[in-house]
């Protein structure tokens, strides 16, 4: 991560192809304490060259943590989850599943594929800025403060 002002500068990319949820996540950036730069793709197909750092995206920075949502199109947040944790390059970017789904089920499943955490939307500042200040802490820190957020 790098240090700006003193403060920790995360790079953050959103993969997300709906433009008010974007539009939610960049205020919810802006509203809280944690400083961000966010690159936004809208497809699984996009996010991984991003990740990969193929074609249009071959100067892309490495992101500190990937926001993913879960029903995108070319390529569902759940292969893209599973290709992230199964790339030796990647596996280590924390990723923040965001979806709409408030079921047991569905946020089990995402944690069985190393999940990071999860938002349900829409994105919440308090709950975003809460999982981002805690990720520098460990991931089990992260996992509790949304759910803090969240109840």
């Amino acid at each position: 991560m790098a240090s700006e002002a003193g403060s920790e500068l995360l790079h953050i990319l959103l993969v997300e192809d709906n433009p008010g949820d974007v539009r939610l996540t960049e205020v919810a950036l802006r509203e809280g304490t944690v400083a961000g730069e966010l690159s936004v793709v809208a497809d699984g197909e996009q996010a991984l060259a991003f990740l990969r750092r193929e074609g249009d995206h071959a100067d892309a920075p490495r992101p500190d943590v990937i926001l993913l949502d879960l029903n995108l199109p070319r390529r569902d947040g759940r292969e893209v989850l599973s290709e992230i944790k199964s790339d030796p390059e990647l596996r280590d970017i924390p990723v923040v599943i965001l979806t709409v789904s408030q079921a047991d089920a569905d946020i089990d499943h995402t944690l069985d594929l190393s999940a990071s955490s999860y938002i349900i939307k829409p994105v919440d500042a308090e709950q975003l800025q809460g999982v981002l200040g805690m990720l520098g802490k460990g991931e089990q820190d992260a996992q509790d403060a949304a759910e803090d957020a969240s109840d």
